[in-house]
């Protein structure tokens, strides 16, 4: 059985990057996300809610069942948006993308619109010594706002060309994280399950080939 999403490792480096793994994709997909619970115990896992907020949202919810379905489908249209795009911002080792630019654009007009819709229910609050754009007044839509947020934010604030994937080809998982390596040379999720996982069967591999007889 999967672990519960609150079990996961972050390893993205950043929210909107740990939204993208919540969705384990390839021959045998699995979504984290089963149910508003679950994505509200997450928000607050990442930091995207707090537990205070985390209770106003819960009570929304279930005064409003159909709200809360609306805010898990609308997280889920921000990680499939988020996933495409970040594809395309990867190079591989030849300097080619790996994604499809065509279907990058698309996701971003998808991204936009859900943007645009949290901002549209942000507001400008007076700090003691700045304004803010606070996302999220409203407890129904409180944490779609918040990850259009953190979206928005990986876009525009992010260094792009630090963004990963753990290598599926080489047996890695395929998880999104930011390099944050001084030399820019990570290339696994986490050494400790994908890394070592590989080099294990490597070595296996390599050590069954010495065993065989020569032909």
């Amino acid at each position: 059985m999967p672990p519960d999403v609150c079990q996961l490792p972050l390893v993205g480096g950043h929210p909107a990057l740990d939204l993208i793994n919540t969705l384990e994709r390839g021959d045998s997909p699995h979504d984290f996300l089963t149910d508003g619970p679950t994505l509200l115990r997450w928000a607050v896992r990442v930091s995207v809610i707090s537990d205070a907020e985390a209770d106003q949202v819960g009570r929304a919810w279930r005064d409003e069942p159909a709200a809360a379905h609306a805010g898990l489908d609308a997280v889920r249209d921000i990680r499939k948006g988020l996933h495409p795009v970040m594809l395309a911002a990867i190079t591989s080792p030849d300097g080619e993308s790996e994604g499809d630019p065509v279907t990058a654009g698309a996701a971003l007009v998808a991204l936009h619109q859900r943007w645009s819709g949290a901002a549209a229910r942000a507001r400008l609050v007076l700090d003691p010594s700045r304004i803010r754009l606070v996302y999220g007044t409203v407890p129904a839509t409180l944490v779609p706002d918040r990850f259009a947020e953190a979206a928005l934010d990986l876009m525009l604030t992010a260094d792009l060309t630090r963004v990963r994937r753990c290598p599926v080809l080489e047996g890695g998982c395929g998880w999104m994280f930011l390099d944050q390596s001084r030399n820019g040379s990570r290339r696994w999720c986490r050494m400790a399950d994908c890394g070592n996982a590989v080099k294990a069967r490597r070595l296996t591999e390599r050590r069954r080939a010495a065993r065989l007889p020569d032909s």
